[in-house]
């Protein structure tokens, strides 16, 4: 099969093209034969040697047909997606024409969305929803702050927010970004900064805060939260320097939640796939409910021109690769 190895760490002619065997069958696991994947941060970090795992073919998600699933668990031929579960990290991932995944990591998703579409859904919108609908426990009629709206995962969580009825205050950095988040269907736009929680005017009365900032805002989330009011750390577009001296004592609001989500969790006890609604998320989709277009489609050709749209900042929403 053609696959993308990682041939060392570093720029984008580390991504390199070859012929690899096809993964065989194995207990516990399916064969998939990919169409699309999505392409995230992740990978790029792993390009560059800055994670703690890197597999030799990269790609932690994608969708396409069963091949192959010795256990019975999912019908040869049918159309699913695969996520995380040590695709790309402990396990040959998904830039290739086939993966092989642990059946925890994997689920139907029966769907005649164009390949494009359904290759955006599974890693941004699994994990947008389980911060909202696990985590925070969002529900119609709540005000959510989403901090950092604009990434990929950002507007996700956007969407499903507001298709459950929820008042969204969105945040970025970038003021020529509010429209496009009013678009998605934000109630308002606020500019991102460290002292958001003295800027806003429900401080104190806000129901919920998905941080994808990260660390360097998570505290001020928590200080605009009522009381019970839950704050979800999720991203870290601040970068990944640690809370400096966190003393809960002096810094944190009393009756607040903090709470935190990993994708990396996927597949693992207590975090199965299963327990997403991938399907009923498509057929949302398809319907017209939410939308989930890629903002750019590339060829299995075009792997180093995707990564490069990514490192520039250009991607402007979720990018796939199509096969």
């Amino acid at each position: 099969m053609r696959a993308i190895v990682l041939e060392k760490f570093g720029g984008l002619d580390s991504l390199v093209y070859t012929e690899l065997p096809e993964p065989e069958p194995l207990e516990g696991h399916v064969v998939i034969e990919i169409k699309a994947f999505g392409i995230n941060h992740a990978e790029m970090h792993m390009r560059r040697g800055e994670w703690a795992e890197a597999a030799k073919v990269s790609g932690i998600e994608c969708v396409g047909i069963v091949k192959s699933c010795p256990g019975g668990e999912f019908p040869v031929g049918a159309k699913v997606a695969a996520l995380m579960g040590g695709l790309g990290r402990t396990i040959n991932g998904s830039y290739a024409q086939y993966t092989r995944a642990p059946v925890s990591n994997v689920a139907l998703i029966e769907s005649d969305l164009p390949w494009a579409e359904l290759a955006a859904i599974p890693e941004t919108y699994a994990t947008a929803w389980t911060c909202l609908f696990r985590n925070l426990e969002i529900s119609n009629g709540q005000t959510l702050v989403i901090r950092g709206a604009t990434s990929s995962f950002g507007q996700a969580a956007v969407k499903l927010a507001v298709n459950a009825g929820v008042k969204v205050i969105a945040t970025t950095r970038n003021p020529a970004r509010f429209a496009m988040l009013e678009k998605l269907g934000a109630s308002r736009v606020e500019l991102e900064g460290p002292d958001l929680s003295k800027r806003i005017g429900e401080a104190k009365q806000i129901d919920a805060v998905l941080d994808l900032v990260g660390n360097s805002t998570i505290l001020d989330s928590l200080a605009m939260l009522r009381r019970g009011g839950r704050a979800c750390l999720a991203g870290w577009l601040g970068g990944l320097a640690p809370i400096a001296d966190f003393n809960p004592l002096l810094q944190m609001s009393s009756g607040v939640h903090l709470t935190f989500f990993g994708s990396f969790m996927f597949g693992t006890p207590g975090f199965p796939l299963s327990d997403v609604p991938l399907q009923a998320i498509a057929a949302d989709v398809a319907a017209g409910r939410l939308s989930a277009k890629p903002s750019r489609v590339f060829g299995f050709d075009e792997i180093r021109e995707a990564h490069r749209v990514m490192e520039a900042n250009e991607a402007g929403g979720k990018m796939v690769v199509v096969h």
